[in-house]
């Protein structure tokens, strides 16, 4: 069976990155696929190591029936450069820290999350942590359109059905 190895990155995995792991997680549950794919989600900065998802995100994120309290947060490494098939950024700051810590050979992996909801206009999900709760609703639907895009993707083009 092949297994498709994804990391979502931000910057300091408490918000958007975590979000965007748990709602990828709880929409693989649901489509029965998720013996295929190796999820986690970390930052470009070690602000929050160690730390849970902001109470804000994991409050949105519960709404939707989306748990984050189990996460934690963790810095990038070189090892993931490796490790993921995909990685990907929630936006221009957190892509370019990732190209410039990524091996050449490993580059073609880094990608903005975003690109898989074309339909949104953007290739950013904005950083919510100093918004009010819209700013966090506004981030879960990015990010279950980008998960939804995503998966498309993956399904279309491995072995995942």
């Amino acid at each position: 069976m092949t297994t498709t190895n994804v990391l979502f990155v931000c910057m300091g995995n408490i918000c958007r990155s975590p979000t965007a792991e748990g709602v990828f997680a709880k929409l693989i549950k649901d489509h029965h696929v998720d013996q295929h794919f190796m999820i986690d989600s970390a930052g470009t900065h070690a602000y929050h190591i160690g730390d849970a998802p902001d109470l804000r995100s994991q409050k949105a994120a519960s709404d939707r029936d989306v748990i984050l309290s189990h996460l934690r947060a963790r810095k990038v490494n070189r090892d993931d450069f490796e490790k993921f098939d995909f990685i990907l950024a929630m936006d221009a700051e957190n892509h370019a820290n990732l190209l410039a810590l990524c091996p050449e050979p490993h580059k073609n992996k880094v990608q903005y999350f975003l690109d898989y909801a074309p339909q949104l206009g953007t290739r950013e999900v904005p950083d919510p942590y100093y918004g009010g709760k819209y700013g966090f609703e506004k981030v879960l639907d990015m990010i279950e359109a980008a998960s939804l895009g995503f998966l498309a993707h993956v399904k279309k083009t491995t072995r995942v059905k």
